[in-house]
């Protein structure tokens, strides 16, 4: 045991040498860098970094997708307060321990600090939005600023920044921000030179189980997979065997872990959204809160099933995205944009015992 406590404290000693010398890379040679397009050159075979989504020694991997914006506030306009996030972070603290936040910006860094401030049990694994640069400078430079935050917020938060995602769903075919992969590799080793945390990219199955994704895994710790059976016109009682399905097939493609970075089961959606990728079409399984509440269900005993770390999508609705009131991108929260529990996750939030409980 005390041989056992020695080799762990070298280890964090260890960590915490490469974490000083990270904190003084030179952010202008970064920026200078990405500015010019050259790609940092491999340092050879990957050594990969290992998910750990632990807290105090427990398993955190039940987490949950966070997007802070309420009524009246949206991305690049009114913000939410101090006060709001943290109404939020505690409320999250009581259901889940680890959090998935999708760019490094000024929300993510005060996320940061009142966990931190707080003394929240809560981890995160840190996004970095990237869109299509390839004829906008103008991109090129909110990526590059972008990336920059999360290196930083990475190792001054080193304690609480866990994983880092560089880009969401910028490979697979049908994006609205697709971006060159060997743009997305540039970001991404120049995301994991910088940083002690393990490295990924979040994109649909419909990526990663395709030969094309084995140029962008060989550069990544471990694999961010989103699959949502809903999207993907499943009924409820098929949603466990394609989920099992569809993880096994990307695991068997790859040499890489793999995590589930999205998936979850809305309460709305406009039926009359129809036509080719529209939710009217694609969507067959029954939607509402009662449906709801059965997919938690099913989801929880996945999970205990596969010990796959899993990001429920997601904590609240969000009221800024989509068009129409009932559009399936305002309806994927367990909580009502006013913070109060949907019924079909309201007997986690009383904090009841269930042998069900999302909670680990």
């Amino acid at each position: 045991m005390i041989r056992t406590c020695l080799i762990l404290i070298a280890v964090s000693m260890l960590l915490a040498a490469c974490g000083e010398q990270v904190k003084t890379a030179d952010t202008n040679n970064i920026r200078l860098n990405l500015e010019s397009g050259n790609t940092p050159p491999p340092t050879g075979p990957i050594v990969i970094r290992a998910f750990k989504p632990y807290l105090d020694e427990c398993w955190i991997g039940k987490a949950v997708s966070y997007g802070p914006h309420r009524k009246g506030q949206a991305p690049g306009g009114v913000s939410p307060s101090d006060a709001e996030l943290e109404e939020d972070l505690r409320i999250i603290a009581r259901n889940w321990h680890l959090i998935r936040v999708y760019n490094a910006d000024n929300l993510s860094e005060r996320i940061l600090s009142i966990i931190r401030e707080e003394n929240l049990p809560i981890r995160v694994m840190l996004g970095i939005w990237l869109d299509n640069e390839t004829e906008s400078p103008e991109v090129r430079r909110s990526n590059i600023t972008n990336t920059l935050w999360a290196i930083d917020l990475s190792n001054r938060y080193d304690d609480i920044v866990i994983a880092v995602s560089v880009g969401n769903e910028t490979q697979v075919a049908w994006s609205a921000h697709k971006l060159d992969p060997a743009d997305l590799i540039r970001y991404i080793r120049t995301a994991r030179n910088n940083i002690i945390q393990p490295v990924s990219t979040a994109d649909d199955y419909n990526f990663w189980n395709k030969e094309a994704s084995l140029e962008i895994a060989r550069e990544i710790d471990f694999i961010t997979m989103h699959m949502h059976p809903l999207w993907n016109g499943k009924a409820l009682n098929e949603t466990a065997d394609w989920m099992t399905q569809t993880l096994t097939g990307v695991e068997n493609l790859h040499d890489r872990p793999v995590i589930v970075g999205e998936v979850g089961w809305a309460t709305d959606y406009n039926r009359d959204r129809t036509g080719p990728g529209e939710q009217g079409t694609l969507v067959k399984g029954e939607v509402g809160v009662d449906a709801q509440g059965e997919f938690l269900m099913l989801l929880n005993d996945w999970i205990d099933a596969h010990q796959t770390p899993t990001f429920l999508f997601e904590a609240f609705d969000e009221p800024w995205k989509g068009g129409d009131i009932n559009d399936i991108e305002r309806n994927w929260g367990v909580f009502y944009e006013d913070r109060s529990p949907k019924a079909s996750f309201e007997f986690i939030d009383n904090g009841k015992q269930n042998k069900k409980e999302w909670r680990r």
